[in-house]
């Protein structure tokens, strides 16, 4: 079990939290292996996925003290609370509501709902998440939206997530994103089709390179 603020402090540092949706827990694992093989310690496996409870409870069990295990596409409370007995650390919804929020910071795991105005990432931070996630950022405006947003709102941290790929990761780090949250752009479907899990391990290298070039640039 990680403590909530270790739990954010590695977040934070990584600055990556790769995304699992795929079809079957089968290749979930498969996707999960990659993902270390490349040297990400931090997992979201959506709820999108069959069996994603047993999934998360697996990982948990196999490498849940040297991962961060959460869950994402978490709508409400009871799903919240089903994911975290069964060992997530996190949870992201691509919404928000006080109850899912709520119940995460009921057993102190850190909470990243979705909004997109400025008044809803507001709203969700006051309502107790710990950060939000910006989705759809990409046609919201990607980096320059980001980079308004934190003007006015600079004690927000924010998780862009939807149109982050190996091209804007970087400007969106530079313009004070917390952490990137990728999905698609890592978890390469053509290449799971074929098996060829290496295309996803190379993918995670690649975007721990940008975030270590534009984590601490100024």
């Amino acid at each position: 079990m990680w403590n909530k603020q270790d739990a954010m402090n590695l977040i934070s540092e990584t600055a990556l939290i790769p995304i699992i949706r795929v079809d079957s827990i089968e290749v979930a694992f498969k996707v999960a292996d990659a993902f270390l093989e490349g040297g990400v310690n931090i997992i979201e496996v959506t709820f999108s996925v069959p069996g994603a409870t047993e999934c998360v409870r697996q990982l948990s069990e196999k490498i849940g003290d040297e991962v961060l295990i959460g869950t994402g596409t978490v709508l409400d409370p009871e799903t919240a609370r089903r994911a975290i007995l069964a060992g997530s650390e996190f949870i992201v919804s691509p919404t928000y509501s006080r109850e899912l929020i709520e119940m995460s910071r009921r057993y102190a795991k850190p909470v990243f709902p979705g909004a997109l105005s400025p008044t809803e990432i507001l709203e969700a931070y006051t309502m107790g998440a710990d950060a939000v996630k910006v989705f759809p950022c990409g046609t919201a405006g990607g980096a320059s939206y980001i980079k308004a947003v934190r003007a006015p709102l600079p004690q927000i941290p924010l998780i862009p997530t939807g149109g982050v790929n190996l091209e804007t990761a970087g400007p969106l780090l530079d313009a004070g994103a917390f952490a990137l949250g990728v999905g698609g752009a890592i978890t390469d479907k053509k290449a799971i089709k074929e098996g060829n899990y290496e295309v996803i391990t190379e993918n995670v290298k690649k975007f721990l390179k940008i975030v270590k070039k534009h984590r601490n640039k100024k």
